[in-house]
């Protein structure tokens, strides 16, 4: 069989925001009834190409038709031919999921038994039936996306652009978003999915890989991937400590990129290098080598030259934190309740000092209210929080000055400029004189803030946006930091000097907390949390939970599946109760 059809055709596409290229000649083909990945570290023009497709800027240079239509001429075709789904999505929190569908089937022009047959079918198809009546803003971050993209749909188009879906979802509703768009292709959509999950973008058709505007590859993911073949291994069950293993790798010239995959440390050579230098790492920390094969990650970060390559400077230059109990966060039966509605229940676990300590679960589980009870930034219905010894509720002030918070949704001020945010940050916890000035100093040389310093965050790219979250959260050097999804939705090569200095505080001593929908990062986790319908439903290290779900005779299941299998013995546990009630 050959080729589908042709869906979208762009030639010599430049796209210039004053003197600077967003996108530089850029040509491209993309097949309907395929779909396709866009990837790409932050900045490299993912975003601009997405809405230069969907015709909501024009070209500087060249061309782009979509569905037959010329993106600057055919404007009001090509509206109804394109389905768009941008990062932030337009919903309206403040309406019901029946009145966003309504909103965006009044601006297709549909009406009447055409508009009924067409809101049935997405509801079916989202699974959001009965949810009608919820207010979007009320929704999880999975169900959101759904009705995103049944606002998307809603034109039945012949081409869906989706921008970075699966940002901030948890892995039992990006399986379900996966699902949904195998069978939008089936029917003969062509679909671009932009993404920093590169697990997905291995489960595309083609992949096109942009990096400074520039389009570095386009083909299969295998193609992309061969590339490596050879140079990738695992240090397999190292005596020595898996975090001081991966940053002695790093350390090393011949190594171009490692992580830490479950007992293991994965690592990556240089092109043309020999592997002497990794036997004598393994022989001198107890590990074995073993060649595997290479990952579209791996070829992706070869490919923008490695990642970090040496120590944190940033932890470098904390002091050691000095443990003075065997517990620095400790939560007992902590129960958070909005009304009616039960957001934690009877959470409890504790963490020793220098530990990393995820804290999973799907969208609405209750970990952010879990992180914001020990924070102090919420009181517990009833339980308890201590943290380094502090209680939360009769000690709130001094416990803050122990611990630094990056939430989710960025505690930085869009009105003030990043020097402000450092600045009031630091005043914040108590610094002051040459101290204040040194830290803050410190921070901006650390995270590379010096362009931006009087810029807004809102106008940073976003991984810088979370460099600043970060540096705010550690200008007072703290014992324990917590971390609510610190990397959400930025690139591989950002993620890696983001856990280059979380290893680099924890061996220093700092206590860390993190939750993460990423799957691979919990890897990096001494022990993990399971949170599901505000419950801690498992406890354990993270070889210890995918060993909970391995079924004889099969390879050890990653994190992920893990992760779906644990939750749904949950709701099959849930299911067999009321079978036997009725």
């Amino acid at each position: 069989m050959g080729k589908p059809p042709i869906a979208i055709e762009i030639a010599d596409l430049v796209k210039s925001f004053g003197a600077t290229p967003a996108l530089d000649g850029v040509t491209a083909q993309i097949h309907g009834a395929r779909l396709t990945g866009l990837v790409g570290p932050d900045g490299a023009g993912k975003t601009t190409l997405m809405r230069l497709m969907a015709g909501l800027m024009q070209p500087t240079k060249g061309r782009i038709t979509v569905a037959g239509c010329d993106t600057t001429k055919d404007r009001d075709a090509l509206a109804c031919r394109v389905g768009y789904m941008p990062q932030r999505f337009g919903l309206y929190e403040d309406l019901s999921v029946l009145e966003n569908l309504r909103l965006y089937a009044g601006l297709q022009g549909l009406a009447g038994a055409e508009r009924k047959a067409r809101f049935e079918r997405l509801l079916e198809f989202t699974r959001l039936g009965p949810f009608t009546n919820r207010l979007a803003g009320a929704l999880s971050g999975g169900m959101k996306q759904k009705l995103g993209l049944a606002c998307a749909l809603m034109a039945m188009p012949q081409v869906l652009l989706l921008d970075e879906p699966s940002v901030g979802v948890d892995p039992v509703s990006r399986q379900d978003l996966w699902s949904m768009v195998h069978t939008l292709t089936h029917d003969g959509i062509a679909v671009v999915w932009a993404t920093s999950y590169l697990d997905e973008a291995e489960r595309c058709a083609e992949v096109l890989l942009l990096n400074g505007g520039k389009l570095e590859y386009r083909g299969t993911p295998d193609r992309f991937t061969e590339r490596l073949r050879g140079r990738s291994f695992l240090l397999r069950s190292p005596v020595a400590e898996r975090r001081l293993v991966l940053a002695r790798a790093l350390a090393l010239p011949t190594v171009c990129d490692g992580v830490i995959q479950g007992e293991s440390v994965r690592v990556v050579l240089r092109r043309d290098a020999v592997r002497n230098e990794i036997d004598a790492l393994a022989g001198e920390t107890g590990a074995q080598v073993q060649p595997v094969a290479a990952r579209f990650e791996d070829a992706f970060v070869d490919l923008l030259g490695g990642g970090p390559s040496g120590p944190s400077e940033l932890a470098e230059r904390m002091p050691v934190v000095v443990a003075t109990s065997d517990v620095a966060v400790q939560c007992s039966n902590l129960t958070r309740k909005f009304g009616p509605f039960v957001a934690t229940d009877n959470v409890s676990f504790d963490v020793r000092p220098g530990e990393i300590f995820g804290l999973l679960g799907p969208n609405g589980a209750g970990k952010s209210t879990t992180f914001k009870m020990l924070c102090g930034l919420l009181k517990p219905t009833s339980g308890e929080a201590r943290v380094v010894g502090h209680d939360l509720r009769s000690a709130a002030s001094e416990a803050k000055l122990k611990l630094g918070y990056m939430a989710q949704k960025f505690s930085l001020y869009g009105l003030l400029s990043v020097r402000q945010n450092l600045e009031f940050s630091s005043g914040v916890y108590g610094l002051a004189g040459s101290m204040r000035r040194a830290r803050v100093a410190e921070m901006i040389d650390t995270f590379q803030l010096q362009r931006y310093l009087s810029s807004s965050p809102e106008s940073l790219p976003l991984g810088f946006k979370q460099r600043l979250a970060l540096a705010c959260a550690l200008m007072h050097r703290p014992a324990v930091l917590f971390l609510d999804e610190p990397t959400s939705g930025v690139d591989p090569i950002t993620r890696r000097e983001f856990w280059n200095h979380i290893n680099g505080l924890v061996r220093k001593g700092v206590t860390v907390l993190v939750t993460t929908h990423f799957m691979d990062e919990a890897e990096y986790c001494d022990r993990v949390a399971l949170m599901y319908q505000a419950r801690v439903i498992a406890l354990d290290t993270p070889d210890a939970l995918k060993k909970m779900v391995q079924k004889p005779g099969c390879d050890e299941p990653t994190m992920e599946q893990a992760f779906i299998d644990l939750i749904e013995r949950v709701d099959a546990d849930a299911g067999v109760r009321v079978a036997r009630a009725a």
